[in-house]
């Protein structure tokens, strides 16, 4: 999937490097935002930055293990949608995602979500999609909660965030589940 149109005005595009300016500017314009619950933002200080991690997902991409989004809304850069792994042996992913606050509550995050679900199960065969959330990230939350993902559990102190310990909520959509969706 190099381009998925998610409704009218909205699509993903895989993220290429002439995309790497506006990633940063989109970045560095929702520093506030994007800190209170991804740990990267601090990482990212330069236009070098956004392109390193564009590479990256080509890389992956090439390599068979998923990529990374750029989600797009009326052909403005909106917010960043991914595979974290393929675990090819068992079936199974998990997603990241977020956008810029001026685009949340559109609606986007959920057809974006809901596209790589897709994906993975139809293009992928996989068996197990997996989203993490901090368990204080309660708009992040609605986003499985809403595609009928299963809440299976909290990871304690599962991830450090600058200056404090955050627990993870563990969502999980089965192929299985997800026919029909």
């Amino acid at each position: 999937m190099l381009k998925h149109v998610l409704f009218e005005g909205a699509e993903l595009r895989l993220l290429e490097e002439f995309h790497a300016e506006e990633f940063f500017r989109l970045t560095d314009a929702n520093r506030e935002h994007l800190r209170e619950w991804l740990p990267f933002v601090d990482g990212v200080q330069a236009v070098e930055n956004t392109l390193g991690f564009i590479k990256m997902g080509r890389e992956q991409y090439a390599n068979n293990q998923g990529t990374h989004y750029g989600i797009f809304y009326e052909g403005q850069l909106a917010g960043v949608i991914g595979y974290h792994f393929i675990d090819w042996s068992n079936r199974g992913t998990s997603i990241g995602y977020w956008l810029g606050r001026s685009f949340t509550g559109r609606g986007l995050m959920t057809a974006a979500v809901k596209a790589l679900v897709d994906q993975a199960f139809q293009e992928y065969q996989l068996n197990r999609v997996e989203i993490r959330v901090a368990t204080g990230n309660v708009k992040s939350q609605a986003i499985p909660e809403r595609l009928g993902f299963v809440k299976e559990g909290v990871l304690r102190q599962r991830e450090w965030m600058y200056d404090r310990w955050l627990d993870h909520v563990v969502y999980s959509m089965l192929a299985s589940e997800w026919a029909g969706q």
